[in-house]
């Protein structure tokens, strides 16, 4: 059995530094994946000559890689791990982007650097933006075909304080806004008080106080649950990295196949799901590229690890539940095992509940440093922004607040959750060998944990 899929994809840059240009281009990378299935094994080849001829060469490479393989294979896979698919996805999208001229974008992005040009101690203002245009073009046995059509946008904005020696910077949302969508998220009615936000922001923190070393309620804002969410729920929850896969490159997961279904992972509050039909956030798709159809599904319920991240051909291998989530960079690499849309579903406290309710806290946003070992175990986050809280009130800001923990720990920690979801994205999740880079997206809404060490310093 045979599967082509032709893939084209199409990446522009454009940045503005201080109202300069620094960087507009364009690059476009276009090619052909083959598997074969031969005796349980299946074989990749890829090619960028798309020709006929080209892919028939690509085929005969991937069926004796696919032979040679199925003589000593470690596991042999059943026809189920390719299943029988038809259907189109397309970004939902309000306007296209040549709608847009270059002329008018970079001119929003200028004005984007001149909207954080608030203060002589802003001396470095940055505007920029990734838009990825991709098409993917599945064709299978039996008239099996999907074709998949994404448009993406990531933002960059960020500016940089300086007084003395002191200099810090205020991105937006942690340099993570991406999202799918069309050329209407580049409004100055949307983009320029965020840019405003952003450079009073950064002057705030050069003239604030370190964050406190102690221990206290932590509120962690949607722009930084995002990056606490995916690496400390959906990296270990990858069913190819629990299966030992990844080992020698990402790491290994201190999960384990027996916790499914009973392990505590956290509080009863803490919902978590998988979910590529989401409209706007940006791993949303109709189809894996095994042909698997995405839908939501829970990964953890009321607090219960009850589902892996595991593609068809994981869910073979494991007792374990999967979801579809069979995924590569390019048309160039094998699918794996990865994150899509890995979302915190929302609970039932306000803001200014949660706020309230914190005798001494502190409420972090943006992620700008991280660490956590190849288990996915211990854990260490650095944000840009923090506000400290006594008695319910917001009372100061602070620079380089940190905050540490274990995964289950602090999960279990977990204490009220917001009722309004933000989402996030980022074009830059590493994984496999070779690397591949792919998008995930997070949502969340506002979390707040009990108890938790945070620390301040450089």
């Amino acid at each position: 059995m045979t599967w082509i899929h032709s893939i084209t994809e199409k990446t522009t840059y454009r940045t503005i530094r201080n109202e300069k240009l620094e960087e507009s281009l364009c690059v476009v990378d276009q090619g052909v994946r083959v598997e074969v299935m031969e005796n349980g094994f299946i074989g990749y080849a890829g090619t960028q000559d798309t020709s006929t001829s080209g892919i028939q060469r690509a085929e005969e490479k991937a069926r004796s890689i696919a032979l040679a393989g199925s003589h000593n294979p470690v596991f042999k896979f059943s026809a189920k791990v390719r299943p029988f698919a038809q259907g189109v996805y397309k970004t939902p999208i309000q306007k296209s982007f040549d709608a847009v001229s270059l002329k008018q974008l970079m001119d929003v992005l200028v004005d984007c650097s001149q909207a954080m040009n608030i203060s002589d101690k802003i001396v470095q203002r940055s505007a920029g933006v990734i838009i990825v245009e991709t098409q993917i073009h599945s064709k299978g046995p039996n008239g099996a075909e999907t074709v998949q059509d994404f448009s993406i946008v990531a933002l960059n904005i960020g500016a940089t304080a300086q007084e003395g020696s002191e200099v810090q910077t205020r991105t937006l949302n942690g340099r993570s806004a991406g999202y799918q969508i069309g050329s209407e998220l580049f409004s100055r009615h949307r983009l320029l008080p965020n840019c405003e936000t952003v450079a009073r922001q950064a002057l705030e923190l050069i003239e604030a106080e370190n964050c406190p070393h102690d221990k206290r309620d932590l509120l962690v804002g949607p722009d930084q649950m995002y990056i606490q969410i995916h690496e400390s729920i959906g990296h270990p929850l990858e069913l190819d990295r629990i299966l030992g896969d990844e080992r020698n490159f990402a790491g290994w997961s201190f999960v384990r196949e027996e916790d499914f279904g009973k392990l505590q992972y956290g509080s009863p509050l803490m919902n978590i799901t998988f979910d590529p039909t989401r409209f706007g956030e940006i791993a949303s798709y109709r189809f894996d590229e095994s042909g698997q159809e995405a839908k939501k599904e829970h990964l953890i319920k009321n607090g219960i690890l009850i589902r892996a991240l595991g593609g068809l051909e994981s869910q073979e291998r494991s007792p374990v539940s999967g979801v579809a989530n069979f995924r590569s960079s390019s048309w160039n690499r094998a699918p794996i095992d990865r994150m899509a849309n890995i979302n915190m579903e929302t609970g039932m406290s306000t803001l200014d509940d949660m706020i309230s309710s914190m005798e001494k806290g502190l409420i972090v946003h943006s992620n700008k440093s991280w660490s956590i070992d190849d288990y996915r175990d211990k854990f260490q986050f650095g944000c840009e922004y923090g506000q400290l809280v006594e008695n319910g009130k917001i009372t100061k800001i602070v620079k380089n607040s940190n905050y540490r923990g274990r995964t289950l720990d602090f999960w279990r920690n977990l204490a009220q959750v917001g009722d309004t979801l933000e989402t996030y994205g980022t074009l830059y999740c590493g994984k496999g060998e070779p690397s591949q880079i792919i998008r995930v997206g997070h949502a969340a809404p506002y979390c707040l944990f009990k108890d938790i060490e945070v620390f301040g310093g450089g």
